[in-house]
């Protein structure tokens, strides 16, 4: 593996892409930095001096950023409303017909999609932006108090312009990193934000084992037994990742003038995972608001219903288990179409041995990726439920425990599988070895 990373700087082409990829995420942290204007820098350093994350949906936020929503930094929105509005665009083009048929039109359908992408990326920073500038002036965001200099219309605006220009900024940088350098360049920025943040989160986990007034807080075995539990993690989330069921599939042979055409055998492969990171995502962003909007309800039950839906309670964890796995589905039924699949398979000749074309063929589809999607289902529940049970039961930190799975673990791995195998294209296309000698990385593209 490290011959593959040296004969990664000869190749000059692949040498030039990997330092362009440092260099603008070199620019992304420092947006994560630079604080907005018109804030009090120094009373936002004191008050994260004095606390610590403790796993509400401002701290997932925060580290998704790489900790630029506490430094109140230009880039506190990230390039999440990208992501937030790249998945509604998605989920209304699968019900919205002329979407649907943008799709369809090639590369000026995809062209126009992606500018609605961007218009919708712009309102939602604007109302998040006000939003956060508002929390600024009232200390309603992380602080507890105002930590506005000259609150007002004039913070407001300024504000929203700048995160609002953030965000874009990051969104340009992302997109000249999957054209010119390595990997998926949105991805590749959140991936670097979480990992920004494994410092702290390192810190912090080797304070849980030093003794304060004399009383050690957590037995040094239970530091073995984290070391452990992580690398367990992770190869379950590596293993997943890359689990695929193949489906085998035959080409009927065509005789074409003098030529002979198909009679090959190959196979389709139906990942176990299909929806990613994305029912997590779902299941988060819906969850984010019931309870704070019982709460301000005057009613005694409404409040009870608010303090069942807080962060971290046992019904709350379990609606929040519930909605991985029906979003889970949601995804594949949206995304996932085996009529068309069937129909491209007998327009060209294919066929799935023992299944007839068309409808059967449809249906057998249908009823394979259903069983292997609970299997995906049940794994993405138990890594996204993972953190928050280990920062409520053995009392550590919940930027410790993030790492131990949840939507951050998932991101990394799967970002960082995708750039070695992008990477190891480069070493195969000029005769070098790739990172394993013994077989190749997976492909995700089916």
């Amino acid at each position: 593996m490290l011959s593959a990373f040296v004969n990664s700087f000869k190749i000059q082409e692949l040498r030039q892409r990997i330092l362009f990829t440092f260099g603008v995420i070199f620019l992304c942290r420092l947006l994560s930095n630079i604080p907005i204007a018109g804030v009090d820098f120094g009373m936002i350093n004191a008050y994260i001096r004095q606390t610590g994350t403790g796993g509400g949906f401002l701290d997932i936020f925060n580290l998704f950023s790489g900790g630029a929503v506490k430094n109140c930094a230009v880039g506190a929105l990230g390039i999440m409303p990208y992501i937030s509005a790249s998945i509604i665009i998605q989920l209304m083009t699968a019900v919205v017909p002329f979407l649907e048929k943008l799709a369809r039109e090639g590369e000026s359908g995809r062209a126009k999609i992606t500018q609605y992408t961007r218009y919708l990326t712009v309102l939602l920073c604007a109302f998040q932006g006000f939003l956060i500038a508002r929390a600024l002036e009232t200390g309603n965001l992380y602080f507890p108090a105002a930590v506005v200099q000259i609150p007002g219309l004039g913070f407001d605006l300024l504000t929203m312009m700048t995160l609002v220009t953030g965000t874009l900024l990051m969104m340009w940088l992302g997109e000249q990193i999957t054209e010119r350098g390595i990997g998926n360049g949105i991805s590749m920025i959140i991936t670097i934000n979480i990992i920004s943040r494994l410092p702290t989160a390192t810190a912090a986990m080797i304070s849980m084992f030093k003794p304060v007034d004399g009383v050690i807080r957590h037995s040094p075995f239970m530091a073995v037994a984290m070391l452990i539990m992580i690398l367990a993690v992770i190869a379950g989330v590596v293993a997943v990742t890359q689990a695929q069921q193949k489906v085998p599939v035959q080409y009927a042979k065509r005789v074409v003038g003098r030529k002979v055409y198909g009679g090959q055998h190959t196979f389709m492969p139906l990942r176990v995972n299909y929806a990613g990171v994305m029912p997590i995502i779902f299941a988060q962003a819906i969850l984010m608001f019931p309870a704070k909007i019982f709460n301000m309800m005057p009613w005694a039950a409404a409040k009870r219903i608010g303090s069942a839906l807080s962060y971290g309670t046992g019904f709350y964890m379990a609606l929040f288990a519930l909605m991985i796995l029906f979003f889970s589905y949601f995804w594949v039924a949206t995304q996932f179409n085996p009529v068309q699949i069937a129909d491209d398979l007998k327009k060209y000749g294919g066929y799935i041995p023992g299944i007839r074309p068309g409808k059967s063929t449809a249906e057998f589809l249908d009823r394979t990726m259903t069983r292997i999607t609970l299997a995906g289902a049940v794994f993405l529940t138990i890594i996204a439920v993972l953190p928050t049970v280990i920062s409520k039961q053995f009392n550590i930190p919940f930027l410790v425990a993030s790492f131990f799975g949840g939507t951050s673990l998932l991101i990394m791995v799967g970002v960082m599988l995708d750039t070695m195998r992008q990477i190891e294209s480069h070493l195969l296309m000029r005769h070098y070895d790739g990172f394993l000698k013994k077989g190749k990385l997976k492909s995700g593209r089916r």
